[in-house]
C-alpha cells in the first residue's frame, strides 16, 4: 500500500475522464443526455447502425465485479461509480502527440489514449483505514476501434517510463509486460515510487470491442495479485457478449 495515496491522480484523472465523455449519473434517465443516443432494448438495430450489437452501460454495469468479490474494508466511492446506462455516446479520438503519463496514477486512466468508445461502466472501491483502491472500468467501442485503443495502452510504458508523483513529487517508475491467457490480449502495468511502501499494478484487456481496465494497489505485491484476479473475473463476465 502506497504511504503517499495516489487520490490526487485518481480525482485529476476522473475529473478529465468526465470532460472527455458524456456519462450518465448513477441512475439511467427517461430520455437521453446529449450526445448519446436512445437506445430501446427490445427493439432490432440494424447493420447499418454502426452501433448494432455492442453492449450498453448498462450492460457493462452488471459484467463489473460485486462488492462482495472486494476485501473486507472496502467499500464503493459512490464518486466514482458511472456509467452510460441504456445509451450510446458518440466516440471520438484525439491527437495525443504528448500523453500525460500522471494519468495512470489513477482510475479512467484509458483517456491517455484520447480516444473514448461509446459505452462504459465504472466502480472504484477504496479502503479508508489503509488508503487501498481496487477500480474497475470497461469501454466499448465501435468496429476494430478495441484493437487501437489495447495497442495504445501495450506501448504507453515506452513513451511514458516514468512521471512525477504529484503528491510527492517523486519519481514514477512504469513497467509494463504483455500478458497471455486473458481475453483477446492484455498488459500488466506496474507503477513503482521509493516513496510508496507497495506500488500499484494496472492491467488492460481485450473482450472482442471492449477494453477491460483495473487498478490496484491492494497487497504487499504492488497490488498484482488482486489486480489480475480483477480482470479475470470481469473478461470472465463479458465472453462471448462483448
Amino acid at each position: 500500500m502506497s504511504l503517499l495515496s495516489p487520490m490526487a491522480g485518481l480525482f485529476a484523472a476522473a475529473a478529465l475522464a468526465v470532460a472527455l465523455v458524456a456519462c450518465s449519473s448513477g441512475s439511467t434517465k427517461a430520455s437521453a443526455p446529449s450526445g448519446t443516443t436512445s437506445v430501446t432494448p427490445s427493439a432490432a438495430r440494424t447493420s447499418a447502425d454502426p452501433d448494432a450489437g455492442l453492449l450498453t452501460g448498462a450492460q457493462l454495469k452488471m459484467a463489473l465485479a460485486p462488492a462482495s468479490f472486494f476485501p473486507p474494508g472496502f467499500v464503493s466511492d459512490a464518486s466514482g461509480a458511472r456509467y452510460t446506462g441504456p445509451y450510446y455516446q458518440l466516440p471520438s479520438a484525439a491527437s495525443v502527440p504528448k500523453p500525460d503519463c500522471a494519468m495512470l496514477n489513477g482510475t479512467s486512466w484509458t483517456v491517455i489514449t484520447g480516444i473514448t468508445g461509446v459505452s462504459f461502466a465504472q466502480d472504484d472501491y477504496t479502503d479508508k483505514d489503509t488508503s487501498g483502491e481496487i477500480a474497475q472500468e470497461i469501454d466499448v467501442y465501435r468496429g476494430q476501434t478495441a484493437q487501437t485503443v489495447i495497442g495504445k495502452l501495450g506501448r504507453i510504458s515506452a513513451v511514458c517510463p516514468s512521471f512525477t508523483d504529484a503528491q510527492s513529487s517523486s519519481k514514477v517508475s512504469v513497467g509494463e509486460k504483455a500478458e497471455s491467457g486473458l481475453g483477446d490480449g492484455a498488459y500488466i502495468l506496474t507503477l513503482t515510487d521509493p516513496a510508496w511502501q507497495d506500488g500499484t499494478t494496472l492491467v488492460a484487456a481485450r473482450v472482442g470491442t471492449a477494453v477491460v481496465t483495473v487498478l490496484s494497489s491492494y497487497g504487499t505485491d504492488n497490488g498484482g495479485a488482486m489486480a489480475l484476479k480483477l480482470t479475470g473475473q470481469i473478461v470472465a463476465a463479458l465472453k462471448g457478449k462483448a
